[in-house]
């Protein structure tokens, strides 16, 4: 696992042993980048369930100003920092142990992201929640847009009710994007 693009490129990341994350694979990362490439530049970037980073710090190496990281697992959570002290990336850069859902309280009135991206545990209804708490807060704009990585059986029709629309629908072999922006 390497940063693909940009200021902090080809540089290896650290990821935690065993099943509690999956890493993204560098060539779905690719794909994804590609298509939010056109709304990176000096955006504000969520990276909610982030796992080991990556995908925040290929942000920032690709010309986000800013990303913060939520990661409610402690190993995972030293894991993001080992990457972001070694990325050197660490004045854009800042993480919150924390589950997803009171992180985005937390930020309330503090914090507007431009991009949010998840990748919580498949199956298991997280990104439900943290659409709900996004909805209700003031850290997302009628502009941000919101991607959600999840199984090819996640079903986001509920979104709608929430007030999101979904844009976008990406499926590779194992796995799926869906980009939704927040109409209110």
């Amino acid at each position: 696992m390497r940063i693909i693009a940009g200021k902090a490129k080809s540089l290896p990341l650290k990821t935690i042993s065993g099943t509690d994350t999956r890493p993204t694979t560098d060539r779905i990362k690719e794909t994804l980048f590609n298509m939010l490439n056109p709304y990176l530049y000096d955006c504000h970037f969520l990276d909610l369930f982030a796992g080991s980073g990556q995908i925040g710090l290929e942000a920032v190496s690709r010309g986000a100003a800013r990303a913060v990281f939520v990661e409610n697992n402690r190993k995972a959570a030293a894991c993001i920092e080992e990457n972001i002290a070694f990325t050197r990336l660490t004045e854009e850069c800042s993480l919150l142990v924390s589950d997803a859902v009171t992180a985005i309280r937390r930020m309330e009135g503090r914090e507007c992201f431009d991009l949010v991206f998840m990748d919580p545990p498949y199956d298991r209804n997280l990104e439900a929640d943290a659409l709900q708490a996004l909805a209700r807060t003031n850290i997302i704009h009628e502009d941000s847009l919101i991607v959600v990585e999840s199984s090819l059986e996640t079903d986001l029709s509920y979104a709608e009710d929430l007030g999101y629309e979904i844009t976008k629908e990406k499926a590779y072999r194992t796995n799926q994007h869906i980009f939704l922006r927040f109409k209110g």
